[in-house]
């Protein structure tokens, strides 16, 4: 999965692709270097971001999902908003990302149910001004998995069906370094939950710590790449389904690896 930021504000490359003719290109591009899906997002979920308006989330994604899918394009649409995700739907896109699971608009479950398309509902405690606030664990792969399961029966019973739904443990979103790294070490437990399992850590801040300078300072979003490609064959290693990623043609190599690798393990 390929990231389109529509947005001057995101974390790793805020305002890049934010002219409308530019984000179109930029998804094409991506799908040329092996991304299987572009995932198109209007807000910003960094850590203290604002929300934007309805009008001007439906005013930056849609014409860019639109194009992208004339252009056969398989489109994903990052959103917490019911409305946008219809509305992203009715322009061609095939799945929806939805950070909050469903619980930043009640209407998303439903909203989604009638389209059937495929749903990601990830882990989430709270919008960016004060999800840090939020990373609070004695156990995160139990707590993340149990409290994802909740969110999965409430969007069940809204009519979404098990087929659609996609689920992603939320790194970053009300998590530390810590919690992160346990959540990637923990994907077998995950999985076992029985769905589809999306990981995004494309340059996160807890990479970049990670890899500090000597006197602490964090590596900065777009030197964190290596790091990424590391995380994206572990993980498809260790069993996810996606890799949600900013750079992807090294990332799509790295997936082949794994997959070559875990097929030679099965034939052993």
């Amino acid at each position: 999965m390929g990231v389109v930021n529509v947005t001057p504000d995101s974390f790793s490359d805020g305002g890049r692709w934010f002219d409308e003719d530019v984000a179109i290109r930029h998804g094409l591009d991506l799908v040329r270097e092996g991304a299987d899906i572009v995932d198109v997002g209007g807000e910003s979920t960094r850590p203290g971001a604002a929300r934007v308006s309805l009008q001007e989330e439906l005013a930056r994604v849609v014409p860019v999902i639109r194009a992208l899918d004339a252009e056969g394009v398989r489109v994903s649409v990052d959103t917490m908003r019911a409305e946008v995700a219809r509305a992203a739907v009715e322009a061609g896109a095939r799945l929806v990302n939805d950070v909050s699971g469903g619980l930043a608009d009640p209407d998303m479950p439903r909203a989604v149910a009638a389209t059937g398309v495929p749903y990601v509902v990830m882990h989430w405690r709270g919008h960016s001004h004060d999800m840090d606030s939020r990373a609070v664990y004695a156990d995160v792969v139990t707590e993340v998995r149990e409290e994802l399961s909740k969110r999965v029966d409430l969007v069940l019973a809204e009519g979404v069906t098990e087929e659609q739904i996609v689920i992603d443990p939320g790194l970053g979103f009300a998590k530390n370094a810590d919690h992160n790294w346990a959540l990637l070490a923990g994907i077998p437990k995950l999985a076992e939950m029985g769905f589809p399992l999306l990981v995004g850590a494309s340059r996160k801040r807890f990479l970049g710590r990670l890899l500090a300078d000597p006197d602490g300072t964090p590596r900065p979003f777009s030197r964190s790449d290596d790091a990424t490609l590391a995380v994206t064959a572990l993980a498809a290693h260790a069993g996810a389904w996606c890799v949600r990623v900013h750079e992807v043609g090294p990332n799509a190599d790295a997936v082949r690896v794994a997959a070559a690798w875990k097929r030679a393990g099965a034939n052993t």
